[in-house]
């Protein structure tokens, strides 16, 4: 029997998960295992996707989709409930179900990291990846505020954000695309100069390994640390996910 596996988003050919997963297949000798991208315009193939391939037994989701696929699952684990974002399917006896593997992930990559004194956090963004980072934190009793542009989810806007939040809030997550290959210039408008040595900003991005937002961090004395290990750490829970049927 043949097993695919693969990715569903948007504009993906940078993406991380295939490659780790090709390499996967080939360590653990599993030749009928294969993992490839599906780039949706829109989710209104997804259906006509899985319909297509009934070989595919597990995939991954990634942006703009970790919201929006939510109503296509038959299922949901309680986890990916809580945080109201899926990056993981697992199809299991004809039933798509949800899971989160981005809150593990980013669990195990900051625990190495965060300092006693790590109890205020700033959320740059409000996808999906964002609200696991918020369960994540709630978790850890570290209180938070989001960033965006509009200011949604009772967040602040950049603009707000003055040199005293800043100080106070010694966790920055920046969990937007802004510093993502090709445009690693970009990084997200907040005042830097207030940036000090007890702070660690976390970047989601893995590509490049330091994003302008981590340099400008780093230039100021902040520990740093970018999203690399979060995505293989959700990568490991995704295939552990996916083998536990057979």
């Amino acid at each position: 029997m043949h097993y695919s596996f693969g990715l569903i988003g948007k504009n993906i050919s940078y993406s991380f998960s295939r490659g780790y997963f090709s390499r996967k297949f080939r360590e653990l000798n599993l030749d009928n295992h294969t993992y490839e991208n599906f780039d949706l315009e829109t989710l209104n193939g997804f259906r006509a996707l899985l319909a297509d391939r009934p070989d595919v037994q597990g995939l991954n989701v990634t942006i703009p989709y970790k919201e929006a696929i939510i109503p296509y699952l038959d299922e949901m684990s309680p986890e990916a409930k809580a945080i109201g974002a899926v990056n993981t399917i697992a199809i299991q006896q004809g039933l798509l179900i949800g899971h989160n593997t981005d809150a593990h992930g980013f669990a195990a990559s900051l625990r190495p990291h965060l300092k006693k004194y790590h109890t205020h956090a700033l959320i740059l963004g409000t996808g999906g990846a964002s609200k696991a980072v918020a369960h994540v934190l709630e978790q850890q009793n570290i209180a938070y505020r989001f960033v965006s542009r509009s200011g949604k989810k009772q967040g602040l806007t950049y603009p707000e954000l003055t040199g005293a939040i800043i100080k106070k809030h010694l966790l920055i997550i920046n969990c937007s695309p802004l510093g993502t290959f090709p445009n690693i210039q970009e990084k997200p408008d907040i005042p830097y100069t207030r940036i000090s040595e007890d702070h660690l900003l976390f970047d989601l991005i893995y590509n490049p390994e330091k994003t302008a937002f981590l340099a400008a961090g780093e230039a100021h004395g902040a520990s740093i640390c970018n999203g690399l290990k979060m995505l293989e750490e959700q990568a490991e829970k995704a295939w552990e996910i996916w083998k536990a049927p057979y």
